[in-house]
């Protein structure tokens, strides 16, 4: 007769046998396409915003304010590729504000509004390169 011991291996074995099948066949949560495809989308958001960014940081008024002001906006601009999250998103709507303030306002009011935005997005750069 059998130990209780040799049941219990038995037992395992068995139950390891039988499972390893059934995971096998399992299907997943979340179709891997479905996961690519939302990686692809994010990347391509930030891709949209570090060009935005740029934009925003090749125009005359943010030039001649980055000089007056000491900032080297090649180091800026070349820093934009460490940004990501919630600090690349801040940087993006900033410089799109800057793009939309060019289409009517006066230029009294763009030049206020663009320095501030600016200067937003100047911060921002500097502390992501800490």
């Amino acid at each position: 007769m059998p130990t209780a011991r040799t049941v219990l291996v038995f037992l395992l074995v068995l139950t390891t046998a039988l499972s390893t099948p059934a995971f096998a066949q399992q299907r997943h949560v979340v179709d891997p396409a479905a996961i690519a495809a939302a990686v692809d989308q994010q990347l391509a958001k930030q891709d949209a915003d570090r060009d935005a960014v740029r934009r925003a940081l090749a125009r005359p008024e943010v030039k001649d304010l980055a000089r007056s002001m000491g900032v080297d906006l090649d180091r800026a601009t070349a820093s934009l590729a460490a940004l990501a999250g919630p600090e690349l998103e801040r940087a993006a709507a900033a410089a799109r504000q800057v793009d939309a303030l060019t289409g009517g306002a006066s230029s009294v009011t763009i030049s206020t509004t663009t320095i501030i935005i600016v200067l937003l997005v100047i911060i921002l750069l500097i502390v992501a390169l800490r």
